[in-house]
């Protein structure tokens, strides 16, 4: 096997690792936002559903960008899907916002939460891991599409460390006020979202990457930075690789 088979064979290896933490990360989000509302609903805690609500609204976004590339033509409709999850995301900030708000204004106390505790310390590591492990992958192969994304993986990680924080002061300490401040970290993390899909930035979405790996040709290495193509190899690459991913898809 020559060196430009070996090449090609390990940018195809990491494409669909990608692919793999990818869907991992959907899947776990969307187990997360069900956990959360549950939980946060039990607890009156306001931060406990608005981290639901985002996971939620991260998992739809997922599904709005899957179904515009199901469309004969999809840029055609990439300005109203990103309108319509910016819009999703500004409801959940004033939806936050005003569930905090009362909170404060009324002194509702919020119930101690032994789930929405081990869900949040849970995304803690999970997020970081899956965030590193996308990030390596995502430089390796000289994606920046998959870097950018990790950030975002990343970023949820932190919102997570907020919302444990104010779920645990609550709990050891009585200060229900925590719970209803990091709803409003929520909020700001929300607007931001907002405010960034409005303008049209969804380079990053995790479903664009799951996709990419199904509609793009494989960026050669010593390609990935020009752009340009080198997929002549693909078809004899992908029936010699097929058994071994049934194997193991991870490999």
């Amino acid at each position: 096997m020559n060196t430009s088979l070996v090449a090609s064979e390990r940018t195809l290896v990491l494409r669909r690792r990608i692919r793999w933490i990818v869907s991992a990360t959907i899947a776990y989000n969307l187990v997360e936002a069900v956990v959360a509302l549950i939980a946060g609903s039990a607890a009156s805690s306001a931060a406990l559903i608005g981290f639901g609500l985002d996971s939620t609204i991260e998992v739809l976004s997922a599904v709005a960008v899957a179904w515009q590339f199901t469309r004969r033509d999809p840029e055609r409709w990439e300005k109203g899907t990103l309108r319509v999850i910016a819009l999703a995301f500004f409801a959940l900030a004033a939806y936050v916002v005003a569930s905090a708000a009362l909170t404060l204004i009324a002194r509702i106390e919020v119930q101690h939460s032994p789930v929405g505790i081990a869900l949040t310390a849970l995304s803690v590591v999970v997020m970081p891991f899956l965030s590193a492990a996308e990030r390596a992958a995502g430089r390796e192969l000289g994606s920046a599409t998959a870097v950018a994304d990790s950030k975002q993986t990343l970023i949820c990680a932190y919102l997570s460390v907020t919302v444990l924080g104010g779920l645990v002061l609550n709990s050891l300490f009585g200060w229900w006020w925590a719970d209803a401040i990091a709803g409003l970290v929520i909020a700001g993390f929300a607007v931001r979202e907002g405010v960034e899909a409005w303008r049209g930035d969804a380079c990053a979405t995790a479903v664009g990457m799951v996709l990419e790996e199904q509609e793009l040709p494989v960026t050669h290495p010593r390609n990935a930075f020009d752009g340009t193509r080198d997929a002549t190899w693909l078809p004899e690459l992908e029936a010699q690789r097929e058994e071994q991913d049934l194997r193991d898809p991870w490999s």
